[in-house]
């Protein structure tokens, strides 16, 4: 398949919850993932990736958890137990610095933030489907956290939804090596259209500033995105 330069209207990134507590030392779920997160270098291609898709106008959506508040699962019939403890330990409090944004990772002109989801896809109970059609996008590149909770249902749902599904395999981390590597190569494979790195999505997104068709990306498997 060739990699056309209109493509790049259809083509949106999608960050899910940069917040500062799971981007950020001190970030009351950085040291879930961190050993995760240090180890592919989470953070640089984070930046990495952003800063290309804002050189190639790749449209940005922020994908973001619902942000705790007091009374929040308290008169649910069927809290998950990860609801509950997140509400115990008031995770992405609203208007604490755990639930702002990363700084490295500020809301810009043009981007588009989705409503909050309150469990782990982002399309359920949200406008990320509505958004995405109204602004013409139908391949969809995620990055973000975690790999195999939120990352992987909104990925699924996505796929589910007709949209072409990317997975960033070192933009992403998770609470172990082996949920990991559950994500991108057990789980991931049966949803996802292609799963690549960050050196090749930024060479992809380069690549559709171009004015003429351009030659394929070839993953690593030797098939083309």
């Amino acid at each position: 398949m060739r990699i056309e330069e209109n493509q790049r209207s259809r083509t949106g990134l999608l960050f899910v919850d940069p917040y500062n507590d799971f981007l950020s030392p001190g970030g009351k779920l950085y040291p879930l993932a961190r050993e995760v997160a240090e180890s592919v270098d989470l953070l640089a291609h984070l930046r990495e990736i952003v800063s290309a898709a804002r050189q190639s106008a790749i449209p940005i959506f922020f994908v973001p958890h619902h942000r705790w508040e007091p009374g929040d699962y308290t008169t649910w019939k069927y809290p998950t137990p990860h609801q509950l403890a997140d509400g115990q330990r008031e995770v992405f409090a609203k208007g604490r610095w755990g639930g702002e944004f990363h700084p490295d990772f500020p809301v810009q002109k043009g981007d588009i933030v989705i409503k909050e989801h309150w469990a782990q896809s982002g399309f359920a109970n949200t406008d990320l489907d509505q958004q995405l059609k109204q602004h013409g996008i139908q391949r969809l590149v995620l990055i973000g956290m975690l790999a195999n909770t939120c990352i992987e249902s909104t990925s699924r749902f996505g796929m589910e939804l007709g949209y072409h599904v990317t997975l960033v395999k070192d933009a992403t981390a998770a609470s172990s090596r082996e949920a990991m590597h559950a994500a991108h190569e057990i789980n991931g494979p049966t949803f996802a259209h292609a799963i690549l790195t960050t050196s090749e999505i930024v060479s992809l997104f380069r690549s559709l500033e171009e004015s003429e068709p351009v030659r394929a990306l070839k993953l690593e498997n030797g098939k083309t995105a």
